[in-house]
């Protein structure tokens, strides 16, 4: 991160709420006294978001592709592909996914799933990319080959934790589509904005960054631009 971004983010985004934390916010909001198992979509190594509920939901689940490390007691974890889940019919109550819808190529297979294992009125709260952003669009443009070298110098992310990008599910008309095929009500489609974090690494950009994320937070008729989208379904 470069001084001159440092500050700019110190002096503008103390006091932003991240998409992250929004995330987390509706996540908590949607736990009642009858959810009693909460499935994690993606849930990182080290499980980071769950453990934020320990105590909160008698059943934690989290589901990876790659190899668990550091789990704590009282979460169940599994590797395995979301689009077959090791979990019965109508077992869970909520369904959460951070930073992973991004990534999905067979989207439709996942939303099937999810409404294969949730129970009546279960609820699916995911964040992804929008389509719009630009930080999406050129990543688009940019061969999935170079990503990982391309994160780990802007965000300084390890390249084994940066994964393919497909982006099949990140439109309101695609979220639309694929929840009404598979059974799903969209309940909230909310664009969120953050600081232009793949920019940090130079200042003059950061600020050029920040002018327009500041813009668009701030102009309701350009929200459709905004970096990320918070949804939540619910099972018919």
């Amino acid at each position: 991160m470069s001084e001159m971004a440092h500050r700019l983010l110190e002096k503008h985004y103390r006091d932003q709420v991240h998409p992250y934390r929004a995330f987390e916010q509706r996540a908590v909001a949607l736990i009642d006294g009858n959810t009693r198992t909460l499935l994690d979509a993606g849930c990182g190594r080290t499980v980071p978001v769950l453990r934020k509920f320990l105590g909160k939901v008698p059943r934690l689940i989290g589901v990876e592709l790659v190899e668990f490390t550091d789990v704590p007691p009282g979460i169940e974890t599994h590797n395995a592909d979301l689009a077959k889940l090791p979990l019965p019919d109508a077992s869970v109550d909520l369904i959460i996914s951070r930073s992973v819808f991004e990534h999905l190529t067979e989207p439709d297979k996942v939303y099937a799933e999810f409404s294969r294992v949730l129970r009546p009125r279960g609820k699916v709260l995911f964040l992804t990319a929008n389509m719009w952003d630009y930080g999406t669009l050129v990543a688009r443009a940019i061969p999935n080959r170079f990503h990982a070298r391309i994160v780990k110098r802007v965000e300084g992310r390890e390249e084994e934790d940066t994964f393919p990008t497909a982006y099949k599910t990140n439109t309101r008309g695609d979220v639309d589509a694929l929840a009404k095929a598979s059974g799903f009500k969209v309940l909230e489609y909310e664009y969120l904005s953050q600081y232009p974090n793949y920019l940090l690494f130079n200042g003059p950009l950061f600020f050029l960054g920040m002018c327009y994320e500041k813009l668009i937070s701030r102009v309701e008729a350009l929200k459709y631009l905004r970096g990320w989208v918070l949804v939540t379904l619910e099972k018919a």
